[in-house]
Formats: structure tokens, sequence, C-alpha cells
């Protein structure tokens, strides 16, 4: 009873109670803020990987077209905005290259294919 009488007329909330209501809330929003951040960056990264990996299959299944070669020519790439692709020919023995394409987004190295071309007999 004698508690009653003590805090019969308080109501709400305290202003300790208030201040660690906001810090529990700052904590969790800064965590999930800094989650979401980072989802955001490693999807751009996903993203531009993807895009590097078809822009080097694309080029890989040009030259595998061509005809055998010390130099291919590269393929532009229509709508990849920054993107490069480095193309490099190893002979390995007398009908035998090594070709290596190395796709870069702005000087960055995104995405490396290799793959061997054989001169075939005619």
């Amino acid at each position: 009873m004698i508690t009653r009488k003590l805090f019969k007329g308080e109501k709400g909330f305290t202003l300790l109670e208030t201040i660690v209501a906001l810090v529990l809330m700052s904590i969790i929003s800064v965590a999930f803020l800094s989650g979401l951040a980072s989802t955001s960056s490693s999807r751009a990264l996903a993203e531009e990987r993807v895009s590097g990996k078809i822009l080097a299959e694309a080029q890989m299944e040009y030259i595998k077209k061509q005809p055998y070669s010390d130099n291919y020519s590269q393929i532009d790439p229509d709508g990849y905005e920054g993107y490069t692709a480095n193309v490099t020919v190893v002979d390995f023995y007398y009908n035998l290259q090594k070709i290596t394409v190395t796709v870069y987004h702005y000087e960055d190295d995104v995405f490396s294919l290799e793959s061997f071309k054989v001169k075939r007999r005619e």
C-alpha cells in the first residue's frame, strides 16, 4: 500500500527510460543501415562480374569463329559503358594457341577467361 501512495500520480516514461530507448534504437538503426550498405555494394560487385563474364564469353566465341591467326580483333561491347577486353595469344605448339580474354571495368580486372584454339588441317 505504501508504494501505491508514492507513485499514485505518476504516469508516462522517465527521462532515463527515454534515453535508453533512443540508444537502443540508434544501435539497431546503425546495424541495419550498415548491413544494407554492405548488401548494396555486394550486389554491384556481382553485377560487375556477371557483365564481365558475359563480355569475356562473347569475345572468346568471336575469336573461335575467326580463322586461325596470331592477332585477333576485339569486339566493341554495346551497352557496357566502361568495359574493355584485352586479348592475349600465346603459341604453345605448332598449331595450338592459348587465348586469354581479360575484361576490365574502368581499369579494374573483373573477369578472365582462357581457352585453346587449334589450327585445323585443310
